[in-house]
């Protein structure tokens, strides 16, 4: 009988069917992580921006048709009575910028909002500049809600989402790798979800102190950016220890498939929600680093204003990953007691 070579042997030691697994898992992971991002990141186009227009009516609706006309429908235009409602819809996140017409003279104003994303600011401009030149006329551009000069190109709020929720889903993880293959008890979940709600309180606050009086990076109330933080970490935290319950250490690839490799370039921080393709457009309000983008954007330059539905999002993924883990081990505990009973039973 031939005998297996001892490098052949060396291999099934060294590389174990359940490594190989994971391995497969890792790569699927990376190779799904540079589809997105570049996918979602690689050819920015604005594609129905809501934007005002502001001019006498006769001026307005045919302002309003050829905006609407332009190729590939890079805005959504609709006629606002003045500029002090167009400036009030930007604050409170309706439209991103506004044309004021001046109709008697040839240089009209352009409102725009950095704080919104600097990136989107930027591509307004452009497009606004082009669309003027062509009617010899030109465009002079108002920031109404600037970014904070020591926020280079509006990226904290997304870079301080960001964090929180890496250390949601790696304090999570780090929770359940710790206990090595055990099945989660009711006991045991509860007391992790009340683990990460301790962390989740000292992260957000840390993440607010770091970017607010240490850093001077991101204006905003530091109580209301501690909330959204500690929202966000045990949100993620939740859902991680969710998955982990329903499919054991496949959960961890889990969570970073929807927070990271999905979740990040989808979230509007690199480019607004107006410059990304439709899927990530679509998916990006519904997971918790585009809430949590949006919201932390809202209250550092817009008093708040819109972050209700974003609160909800990441209130529900906490709820409902809080609801699932729980659920989950204790139908896994009476699974584990009925087969205990049918062994004792068994003569």
């Amino acid at each position: 009988m031939t005998q297996p070579s001892p490098f052949l042997a060396e291999v099934k030691e060294a590389v174990t069917p359940r490594a190989t697994l994971l391995v497969a898992g890792v790569l699927a992971l990376s190779l799904l992580f540079i589809t997105s991002y570049v996918g979602a990141l690689h050819d920015p186009k604005p594609k129905d921006v809501p934007v005002g227009v502001v001019a006498p009516p006769a001026v307005a609706e045919q302002t309003v048709d050829r905006l609407s006309a332009l190729p590939d429908g890079p805005l959504d235009p609709r006629a606002l009575p003045d500029a002090e409602t167009a400036r009030a819809q930007i604050v409170n996140r309706d439209i991103y910028g506004a044309l004021v017409i001046d109709p008697a003279g040839t240089r009209d104003t352009l409102l725009v909002s950095t704080g919104a994303g600097r990136v989107l600011a930027l591509t307004l401009e452009t497009v606004f500049t082009d669309l003027e030149r062509t009617q010899d006329r030109t465009l002079r551009t108002v920031d109404v809600v600037p970014a904070d000069p020591q926020d280079a190109n509006g990226l904290t709020s997304f870079y301080l989402v960001v964090g929180w929720c890496v250390g949601g889903y790696l304090c999570a993880s780090i929770m359940t790798i710790s206990s090595g293959a055990r099945s989660p008890t009711p006991r045991r979940t509860l007391i992790r979800l009340l683990s990460m709600t301790v962390v989740a309180a000292v992260a957000g606050l840390g993440g607010a102190l770091i970017v607010g009086p240490i850093l001077g990076a991101l204006p905003g109330s530091t109580a209301a950016l501690w909330g959204l933080g500690a929202l966000t970490v045990f949100a993620v935290g939740a859902a991680t220890l969710a998955f982990q319950s329903l499919i054991g250490m496949a959960g961890i690839g889990m969570a970073i498939l929807i927070v990271v490799i999905l979740g990040n370039p989808s979230a509007g921080g690199a480019l607004p929600p107006p410059l990304l393709p439709p899927f990530w457009r679509d998916i990006g309000p519904a997971l918790p680093p585009g809430a949590g983008t949006w919201a932390a954007r809202s209250i550092a330059y817009f008093k708040g204003n819109d972050s209700t539905g974003s609160l909800l999002v990441l209130s529900a993924w906490a709820v409902g990953g809080t609801v699932v883990a729980l659920l989950t081990a204790v139908l896994r505990g009476r699974g584990r007691d009925r087969d205990r009973t049918e062994t004792a039973a068994t003569p």
